[in-house]
């Protein structure tokens, strides 16, 4: 299990600090946050990662065991399937109460850590994704932009270059440049809009290859600069709220978000008994071959979990009926992949004992 999980984690934070260091490349990010980020977001890979991993583990394991013989000779020595499965259940309780502690506890404040550096970073100064010495290129408005140097606080830029494409009232593209000899974001009283603020330089407008060109000399220059768009990895408002204020909440967004972290403690245990089900083999067949199926269920397991939070938060799914419904079912499937059998030949003998 600690084995897959830490394969597992490690995929899936490459993937996610690869996008975060596409944001930051693109100047979306500062780069000095990229860690904080990223160590903020483990508890969140975890609550997923852990219970994959306890399944793939059983499978595993006991798979091998069956391969073995191993399995065979415990059964012969009197370890029932029933005994096999409390077996089981034990480190499955382990693994499902660090699961709920992760979703419940340490998954939301680390959604709303994350958030708030997001939020951090739109409302500072901006020059965190500025290079001195090196030019930046916006790629939505073209924008190119370069600094000589920064102050020691970060705050003041030093030999500001700009020039940014326009398109005039006749519709012709002209090139807008900017030179000046500092810059600084400021923000205002009123609204806290943020505007660049340059000091002591030239503006030159005019259309490229053109003679007609207009020169201001400023003092002080100062451009609005545009609200930052909501980043695309950021979680919904609700799973960065605490466990008691979901609680005592009574919105359905809430419920549906309380519910989500309970399922995630719930699932554990059922899908062990389903991996340890699954994990019956013999020699000739290999402990792989039920890999496929097995993830397919698990698959659909929490597709129906996210497919019913949408519903309760819709309001087209009772919040008391909720998620109930899912575990219901997959145990169901569980006690019948491990018990059915058993049943089904006991029915055979009672009635070919009656006849």
């Amino acid at each position: 299990m600690f084995a897959v999980s830490f394969t597992l984690l490690v995929i899936v934070m490459s993937g996610r600090l690869v996008k975060y260091l596409a944001q930051a490349a693109a100047g979306d990010l500062a780069p000095n946050v990229l860690l904080s980020i990223m160590m903020y977001r483990v508890p969140s890979f975890l609550e997923l990662v852990l219970p994959l991993g306890l399944f793939i583990g059983i499978l595993l394991s006991y798979g091998r065991l069956y391969v073995e013989s191993e399995m065979t000779v415990m059964s012969a020595c009197g370890v029932s399937t029933r005994r096999l499965s409390l077996y089981t259940m034990i480190p499955s309780l382990f693994v499902a109460m660090a699961v709920g502690y992760t979703s419940l506890v340490a998954s939301p404040y680390g959604i709303s850590k994350v958030q708030d550096i997001f939020q951090n970073a739109k409302n500072t100064s901006g020059l965190e994704t500025l290079v001195a010495g090196r030019f930046r290129v916006e790629n939505k408005t073209g924008r190119v932009t370069y600094i000589e140097s920064l102050s020691d606080d970060q705050q003041v830029m030093q030999e500001v270059f700009s020039a940014e494409p326009k398109l005039n009232k006749e519709g012709v593209l002209e090139l807008s440049v900017t030179l000046a000899e500092r810059g600084h974001i400021a923000v205002s009283q009123q609204g806290g809009r943020r505007f660049l603020l340059l000091s002591d330089g030239y503006r030159y407008l005019g259309e490229p290859g053109q003679k007609s060109f207009q020169v201001t000399q400023f003092e002080q220059f100062a451009q609005r600069l545009k609200a930052p768009a909501n980043n695309p990895a950021r979680h919904k408002k609700t799973d960065a709220r605490s466990t008691q204020e979901l609680l005592e909440s009574k919105t359905l967004e809430d419920k549906a978000t309380l519910q989500w972290r309970i399922a995630l403690m719930v699932l554990v245990p059922i899908i062990a008994l389903i991996a340890q089900a699954l994990s019956k083999t013999d020699h000739r067949k290999g402990r792989y071959v039920k890999m496929l199926p097995a993830f397919l269920i698990y698959i659909v397991y929490l597709v129906l979990l996210n497919a019913a939070r949408d519903a309760i938060e819709k309001d087209k799914l009772s919040v008391d009926f909720g998620m109930w419904w899912v575990h219901g079912i997959f145990l169901t499937i569980a006690l019948l992949l491990l018990f059915g059998g058993d049943l089904l030949r006991k029915l055979k003998t009672t009635k070919g004992a009656s006849a």
